[in-house]
């Protein structure tokens, strides 16, 4: 998964970026005032928007205000330092979808982000699961008739989003987007091994096909 954070404390931001990539090894790309956060939601696909409320250039609310007009549904995670009831409720009335008040734990907002993001594709349940294959959201475990399948990180993360995308095609520039961060150009050679390694370990648990190719299209969980 891919999350845009737009933070303009700097070590704050590091440490959240840092826990983000390490605990749920979502890829995270990080701007330090509005204007460069909104360049970069408008122009690049995320699964979640981590926002600062008060920012340089332009502030919280005033990118909350612009993303919602045009349609951006992303789902988006305040940071605030106030707590009056009064400002909580007129971010949540203008398209936020949950808010930490700062000083926050990492674990706490590493929880609401990714139920941010199950919530945001229509999952509730952490556990997922399609036909004979549960994948983990929490734990980062996969099993197929229940059978556990040991999973490189990168074969994780393709799985955790093609799960979240049933029956979707899914391009090769998609899961690329999704999986690393700005320089995922650098990574663009490997999709294809990391597809034929976890279409490997899925089916040896019951040698029923796993993932399709669909040449010039993409991959489509089955």
């Amino acid at each position: 998964m891919r999350v845009l954070l737009v933070e303009d404390e700097v070590r704050l931001a590091e440490n959240v970026a840092a826990a983000l990539r390490e605990g749920p090894s979502f890829a995270v790309d990080c701007a330090e005032d509005g204007v460069a956060g909104l360049h970069l939601a408008e122009n690049r696909c995320y699964d979640l928007l981590i926002l600062d409320l008060m920012l340089p250039g332009l502030d919280g609310p005033g990118l909350l205000k612009k993303l919602r007009s045009h349609g951006d549904r992303t789902p988006v995670l305040i940071l605030t330092a106030k707590s009056e009831a009064s400002s909580i409720i007129t971010l949540l009335n203008a398209g936020a979808d949950d808010y930490l008040t700062k000083p926050f734990d990492l674990g706490e907002l590493i929880a609401r982000a990714k139920a941010l993001i199950r919530r945001g594709k229509g999952i509730a349940d952490p556990v997922i699961r399609r036909s004979d294959l549960e994948v983990n959201t929490v734990e980062q475990s996969v099993s197929r008739s229940g059978r556990l399948v040991d999973l490189s990180p990168t074969e994780y993360r393709i799985l955790e989003y093609l799960i979240h995308r049933p029956r979707v095609v899914v391009s090769k520039r998609e899961l690329l987007e999704h999986l690393y961060d700005y320089n995922w150009e650098h990574h663009s050679n490997v999709i294809e091994a990391h597809i034929s390694n976890l279409r490997r370990k899925l089916e040896a648990a019951t040698q029923e096909p796993s993932i399709e190719t669909l040449r010039g299209r993409g991959y489509r969980l089955l």
